[in-house]
């Protein structure tokens, strides 16, 4: 029996690089997420392989009309622990989208990619605005 032939690209550096333009108003946080996350690995791509960095760059419109299910904007909270004794710190989802509506879907979107080497490279092909298109 043979082995499968890998459908690794021979040259990255021609890799076509497609840039995605998502309106985020009235979109339920996680579905935008998930679509945004898929875009940047490149999930939809004939040629995708898990361990290479073939995915496309993501703009974000409108991040601060995004919608919430259920009462997750009154209870939901994050943490972030400082690296000290007792400094856990902890901030409501209202307050973070309130200061800046692009973290939130940053963070959601951080959450939902692989924990390997690439999540960097594919968290800097996202690209998220507060506002309008016309506001870039």
């Amino acid at each position: 029996m043979s082995k499968p032939e890998s459908k690794k690209p021979v040259n990255l550096n021609n890799h076509p690089i497609i840039s995605h333009e998502i309106d985020a108003s009235g979109v339920v946080l996680g579905r935008l997420s998930t679509q945004v996350a898929n875009f940047l690995r490149g999930k939809f791509k004939t040629d995708f392989v898990p361990y290479l960095n073939i995915g496309d760059q993501v703009k974000v419109y409108n991040a601060s009309k995004m919608v919430f299910t259920g009462n997750k904007l009154s209870q939901k909270i994050y943490y972030h622990h400082t690296g000290y004794i007792g400094h856990l710190k902890e901030e409501k989802l209202s307050d973070m989208f309130k200061k800046n509506p692009a973290e939130v879907l940053k963070r959601s979107v951080w959450g939902m990619l692989p924990k390997n080497k690439l999540r960097k490279l594919w968290i800097k092909n996202l690209i998220i605005y507060n506002g309008d298109i016309d506001a870039k």
